[in-house]
């Protein structure tokens, strides 16, 4: 769904052990990894010593703190953004800071649609939704993940 070209800078915000990032890293230039959980950043830099991953970069912290103006600068600003947030979805400090960044797309993955619904109705600022897919990764519970896919508008 992202559709990488092999030149893109992408950020994983909440990361947690690098599954998404390292997955991609083979079709990006550089994977950012975001994660509150430090414990969790050190898996996801393991993970990505042991599949022999070079292009990756990972970071602990709360991801409204993170994610700043003076972290762009140091790291590039992304052309992707793929964001995989807790059941509480995006701090509106992130969600803003994603207007403000406007990379050419996001792709966001959720486990709660209603919290998924709140942060794309602020993003539909800049971003219309290109493509949506869910996916029952918890057969036999009421719970789907939903992957949508913006591009940027303006």
């Amino acid at each position: 769904m992202a559709e990488l070209k092999g030149d893109e800078h992408v950020y994983d915000l909440y990361t947690g052990t690098g599954t998404i990032a390292n997955f991609i890293a083979g079709q990006a230039k550089k994977v950012i990894g975001l994660e509150y959980v430090a414990a969790a950043i050190e898996d996801a830099k393991a993970n990505s010593k042991l599949n022999h991953i070079t292009n990756t970069e990972f970071y602990a912290g709360d991801m409204k703190d993170l994610l700043t103006d003076d972290f762009l600068s140091q790291h590039r600003k992304p052309d992707t953004i793929i964001t995989d947030p807790p059941r509480a979805g995006m701090h509106e400090d992130v969600t803003n800071m994603l207007l403000k960044v406007a990379p050419k797309r996001i792709v966001y993955v959720s486990c709660n649609a209603a919290t998924q619904a709140r942060d794309l109705k602020i993003l539909a600022e800049k971003y219309h939704i290109t493509a949506v897919q869910a996916v029952d990764m918890f057969p036999q519970t009421t719970h789907v993940e939903n992957v949508a896919r913006l591009d940027l508008t303006v």
